[in-house]
């Protein structure tokens, strides 16, 4: 089931997913919640704070941005239901990406996320309790990258950011969204 949630504000939203997750059973139906959120920082659990204003949160990874131009797809999957190791389901999200930025996107080994000529384009990070998965990726597509500066993404020092408007994609974040929801739903069903 695909969620359309619009913009949204992060804490109530990261509340919601946990709540999400703790209260299904073997048989609630995954979900995927497409947003975007207004400008916030987000810290995982191996992140230190380098900005005074970030929301410490459970997810793997270090430090990010979200904002407006950025599309967010958290992904509520039973990994046990469906028989995958949370590297796979990381690599089936990264690829999902890959398939939509083309052949110039790619991995890097040991840094979660996906690239393009070294820049990163979406990050990656994702909470699994009870071999259940929640959180997801972050695409940027046409937003302002500024932010960024203020931090090391995915805490990289020096880590270039870049987005689909730069590579030449004119595609709103809404029909790139859509775009990303079928091609993590192909990959889950196949």
């Amino acid at each position: 089931m695909v969620k359309r949630l619009g913009r949204v504000d992060y804490v109530p939203t990261w509340q919601a997913m946990r709540e999400f997750t703790r209260a299904r059973s073997e048989s609630t139906p995954d979900e995927l919640w497409l947003l975007e959120h207004p400008p916030v920082y987000t810290i995982g659990q191996g992140g230190k704070a380098v900005v005074a204003d970030a929301i410490r949160v459970d997810r793997g990874g270090d430090v990010t941005y979200h904002g407006p131009g950025q599309v967010v797809l958290y992904t509520l999957v039973d990994l046990a239901r469906r028989g995958l190791k949370v590297k796979t389901f990381v690599c089936l999200l990264e690829q999902a990406v890959i398939d939509l930025v083309g052949p110039r996107a790619e991995r890097k080994p040991g840094a979660p996320g996906v690239y393009v000529d070294g820049a990163k384009i979406a990050a990656l990070g994702i909470r699994v309790v009870r071999g259940r998965a929640y959180h997801g990726v972050a695409l940027n597509v046409d937003m302002d990258l500024s932010p960024f500066s203020c931090i090391h993404p995915c805490g990289y020092p020096g880590l270039r950011v870049t987005q689909m408007r730069d590579l030449g994609f004119s595609q709103t974040p809404r029909i790139v969204g859509e775009h990303l929801v079928e091609r993590v739903v192909e990959k889950l069903d196949a």
